[in-house]
């Protein structure tokens, strides 16, 4: 006797009212999900870039938690889906989350979506998930749409190890500090980035990595979708003529093989930027760390910057009105 084939995995129901949601015109039950919280990945910008399984879900369950209530309408209209919606996004998430444990504990279920690809990925969620985990509630993970995993994949760039970075800082001498120390990872970096800084981090990417690969993916799945590939260098000096406005993804290459220390110019701007806010001391041992170079080397260079940017100082002619004097 033939065994029956495995059941297509889609989620666990218990009993209770059928709800529905349409595909093209097809209307399709969506029975009640069992209690839990769900973590539902929607589209990043296409709204058919979704599954069947999510679409189930989220008509099934008995409440939707979204970042924006407007933006999830939108796909839950786009469905026929008739869900309610509450909002759960980082500045009411602590009044919001006891009441989602709430109707868990009461044997409830709650799918988690953000405005855009999958849950927790630089969006609100992860308390939550950790205290539902901690009361024991089921948490299960749906699958789908991600705009990191996107723009690796179109980047034309190596995949095997990448390292996501996030939104970098928005203050320049805290972004290159940052990056300094990103320089160093043996992977391909994903970063996130607003249009209105898109040319200063290029620049501080350039000055930094220097001729790495590196694209620019903006409005990916959406109508303007666009994906720009070049050295990190040209990317920054074109950075003019790109459209600024939409959502942003840059991929940079991992550091070449035989990158070795730190290069002589990248050394200078490292310890300039460090001999502004620390000692000599403290500079030379931040630079060696990131560096890559001999202590006594990046000592001796120190030294030297310190000199130059003291002598620069004394030649500054005196304030009209100023003896020089306190």
């Amino acid at each position: 006797m033939r065994a029956k084939p495995a059941p297509i995995n889609t989620p666990q129901v218990s009993t209770g009212p059928v709800h529905t949601f349409s595909v093209d015109g097809c209307i399709l039950a969506a029975p009640k999900v069992r209690a839990g919280l769900f973590l539902v990945a929607t589209p990043i910008g296409h709204l058919g870039d979704i599954t069947l399984r999510a679409l189930q879900t989220l008509a099934g369950v008995d409440l939707i938690a979204c970042e924006d209530t407007r933006i999830t309408r939108r796909l839950t209209e786009r469905y026929a889906i008739s869900t309610q919606l509450t909002p759960y996004h980082e500045h009411n998430a602590a009044a919001a989350r006891p009441r989602i444990l709430k109707l868990l504990g009461e044997g409830g279920s709650v799918a988690l979506v953000s405005d855009a690809g999958t849950p927790l990925i630089s969006d609100p969620g992860f308390k939550l998930v950790r205290e539902a985990c901690a009361a024991g509630f089921s948490v299960t993970a749906l699958p789908g749409p991600s705009s990191v995993l996107t723009a690796l994949s179109v980047a034309a760039l190596p995949t095997d190890r990448f390292f996501f970075e996030g939104f970098l800082p928005p203050k320049k001498a805290a972004r290159r500090a940052r990056l300094r120390e990103l320089a160093s990872v043996d992977a391909t970096l994903v970063l996130f980035e607003s249009g209105n800084r898109l040319g200063e981090a290029l620049a501080d990417l350039a000055e930094v990595m220097g001729t790495r690969g590196a694209a620019i993916c903006r409005e990916l799945t959406k109508l303007h979708e666009e994906v720009v590939r070049g050295p990190l260098a040209l990317l920054a000096d074109n950075s003019g003529q790109l459209e600024t406005r939409g959502e942003f993804v840059l991929v940079i290459a991992p550091p070449p093989a035989d990158a070795g220390a730190m290069t002589q110019d990248g050394l200078d701007t490292l310890l300039r930027d460090e001999l502004t806010r620390s000692s000599v001391k403290d500079a030379v041992a931040h630079a060696v760390e990131l560096s890559g170079r001999p202590r006594r080397e990046v000592y001796a260079r120190a030294l030297e910057l310190a000199r130059e940017t003291s002598k620069q100082t004394s030649r500054q002619p005196a304030a009209e009105g100023d003896d020089g004097e306190e």
